[in-house]
């Protein structure tokens, strides 16, 4: 990648986030040509209209299921569908960790298609998050599996709600198991020029950060 801004979503997913707050978030985006800048479904559109009247490369990411990915699949298919008609880019979905830990990979994998058929007609793409605090290393294999195949995009570490974020460990494990077939973002607890550098080593494409100016200003010096 020619560009480091561009392994960056920029981020912002607090429950108390007002419409002031995404705007900055916004405008950060588009100064530092991110890669896209990722919101609650609630922002998708003032987010679309911001990003198109700057006529800026980022992408409109919104997360759905989100944060504990235990709602029905119906629910999640609601949700990603408002989000892709009101202009989402990408879906960062969270899976059903609960139904991964008692072993029903056939409802995860089921689940995920449905999603990803939806964001592949709309020409979005899916990460999958599959929450690795939660899971075995043997369970992130195999969420790994279920999301290639079942279509998904990218996996991805962490909602940063959780217990703990990304890892070196976790991240690298991924990698290894999806190859070249998908992309791995890293999301959670990546808060210096080091955590981020540490990702991509291990194998991230991408980096889901609240502190991408702060990390980006250091990359610069």
């Amino acid at each position: 990648m020619d560009k480091f801004s561009k392994y960056f979503d920029h981020t912002l997913l607090k429950p108390d986030a007002t419409s002031q707050d995404i705007l900055k978030l916004l405008s950060e985006a588009v100064s530092l040509d991110t890669a896209a800048v990722c919101v609650n479904g609630s922002h998708v559109r003032s987010a679309r209209r911001f990003i198109d009247a700057a006529g800026a490369d980022v992408k409109v990411a919104a997360v759905a299921g989100f944060p504990l990915g235990a709602m029905a699949t119906n629910a999640k298919a609601y949700e990603v569908q408002l989000a892709l008609d009101d202009g989402a880019d990408e879906i960062d979905l969270v899976m059903n960790i609960g139904q991964a830990k008692a072993g029903n990979w056939a409802y995860v994998e089921d689940e995920i298609y449905t999603i990803a058929e939806m964001c592949h007609e709309s020409g979005a793409i899916l990460k999958l998050i599959i929450e690795t605090c939660l899971l075995t290393d043997e369970e992130i294999v195999q969420a790994c599996e279920s999301a290639r195949a079942a279509g998904a995009d990218f996996v991805k570490t962490s909602t940063g709600f959780s217990s703990g974020g990304a890892t070196t460990h976790a991240v690298a494990l991924m990698k290894r198991t999806v190859g070249e077939d998908l992309q791995v973002k890293a999301s959670g607890g990546i808060r210096t020029l080091d955590d981020a550098q540490a990702m991509i080593e291990a194998g991230a494409d991408r980096l889901g950060c609240s502190a991408t100016a702060a990390i980006l200003e250091e990359y610069a010096k």
